[in-house]
């Protein structure tokens, strides 16, 4: 698998990594043997960087992914902090940290953690210098590697990027979030700050495997958290309104190369994007974390393609989601 830098953590990673907010359980169980598997056939098929959360499942993902890296040294492991709490600036002091991070590496088995990151919080978190002076003390003291955030809006990145510790920014993309494009990315490339591709999928749509008669079970965010109830609504089909996303799949379907699936062409996509250092595609079992990885086996697409994509977009889906991330 092609491998790129991720950002300024100066680590080499493949450029198709592993998502396990599903490891967690949070989208529906996934007993322990299948996860496992999952991130076995991963590895085996290239990927060498995973991304958690110490609220997946209140930990339980960050458990999992410990002890399979444990097994496999040379695994990048990045984790997420901040969502285990009210989500008010206040809560993003040096105290929570240090009590989040040594959760976080206790969970993960680690003295230091390769990549953490600030996970969505508050847009205030990012102007304030005490916080990433906090972080840099993290850093100095070897409890992190390296530091990132993972955001909800351009603005947000663009803010981050600015500050000279942060290593990556995770952001959404996928072909319904082309925002990012236009200054993210630019700014990202040109600070040398890592670009960690989140929601590759739009949570599933981009498989084309649904439908309008696709029902999603009762503890899956994608029945409960349509229109933002719980967290927000941009993790969920990208902020796409279903029936819209089922129709633009429907017209990007005949852009997929012969012999690959819509949701490697949409891997493929992101892959071509300039400035993404790792897309991090979930997976609920080995077959899906083995097709994932072979979209980096794919020729890039051509111009014509992303020129296709781009017209889907600008159709369907720029007047729901632009001016909102």
């Amino acid at each position: 698998m092609e491998h790129r830098t991720l950002g300024r953590t100066g680590r080499q990673v493949g450029v198709v990594g592993l998502g396990a907010w599903q490891l967690g359980a949070d989208w529906g169980e996934v007993s322990e043997d299948e996860a496992f598997a999952t991130l076995e056939a991963a590895v085996a098929a290239g990927v060498t960087f995973v991304d958690t959360a110490d609220v997946y499942g209140d930990g339980r993902s960050e458990q999992i992914v410990g002890r399979f890296a444990k097994a496999h040294p040379g695994l990048t492991v990045a984790t997420k902090m901040g969502r285990r709490t009210a989500q008010v600036p206040a809560n993003y002091v040096m105290d929570n940290f240090r009590a989040w991070n040594e959760r976080s590496r206790r969970n993960l088995g680690v003295d230091t953690l390769d990549l953490v990151q600030l996970h969505c919080p508050p847009t205030p978190v990012y102007s304030s210098d005490a916080v990433f002076d906090a972080l840099d003390t993290l850093v100095a003291e070897q409890k992190i590697a390296a530091y990132g955030v993972s955001v909800e809006t351009c603005e947000e990145a663009l803010t981050a990027i600015a500050r000279p510790g942060v290593a990556t920014v995770q952001i959404i993309l996928n072909a319904f979030r082309l925002k990012p494009l236009e200054r993210v990315l630019p700014a990202a490339r040109a600070a040398g700050v890592g670009v960690i591709a989140r929601v590759p999928l739009a949570s599933g749509l981009l498989s084309g495997r649904y439908d309008e008669h696709t029902v999603f079970a009762p503890d899956d965010h994608r029945a409960y958290n349509r229109h933002g109830e719980s967290f927000d609504v941009g993790e969920t089909f990208s902020g796409v309104e279903f029936a819209t996303g089922l129709e633009a799949v429907r017209r990007l379907a005949g852009l997929v190369p012969e012999g690959a699936s819509m949701a490697q062409f949409a891997l493929r996509w992101i892959l071509d994007q300039p400035g993404v250092s790792v897309v991090i595609p979930g997976a609920r079992n080995p077959g899906q974390a083995r097709s994932n990885a072979a979209a980096a086996d794919l020729e890039p697409l051509p111009e014509e393609t992303l020129e296709a994509v781009r017209a889907v977009y600008d159709e369907l889906i720029r007047p729901q989601v632009h001016d909102r991330w």
